[in-house]
């Protein structure tokens, strides 16, 4: 089995923790879904905040979710002018049996224009 990491990144309306929860949620059941992963196949998941996101941890969501014996770190990320406002973002450590090459990275909302690179 080999140890591989995803990415993935959303953007919110707002600063509101219901957005914050909501929108890491959907995120986290994406990367799972458009992998073939459970939870029980996570290693350990960053995610971090754009400095505006302040009402709310997005790991709080992944526990929310059942996923309670996973290592979850929250960081800020750092301060670029002219970056895209309101991003939360992911980095999944996970157990897959599939080559890298198969990994599929979801960037959802607004956060999409970060990577017009990968497919849909």
């Amino acid at each position: 089995m080999a140890v591989r990491a995803v990415r993935g990144a959303t953007q919110v309306d707002a600063d509101d923790r219901q957005q914050i929860l909501d929108a890491t949620t959907e995120l986290l059941e994406a990367v799972l879904s458009r992998n073939a992963l459970s939870h029980e196949d996570l290693i350990s998941v960053v995610f971090t905040a754009t400095p505006d996101l302040r009402a709310e941890f997005p790991a709080y969501a992944a526990r929310q979710m059942g996923i309670v014996d996973v290592p979850l770190l929250c960081a800020a990320e750092i301060d670029v002018p002219g970056a895209m406002p309101r991003v939360l973002r992911l980095l999944a450590h996970v157990e897959t049996p599939g080559p890298r090459a198969d990994v599929r990275h979801v960037y959802l909302r607004g956060a999409a224009g970060l990577r017009t690179d990968l497919p849909k």
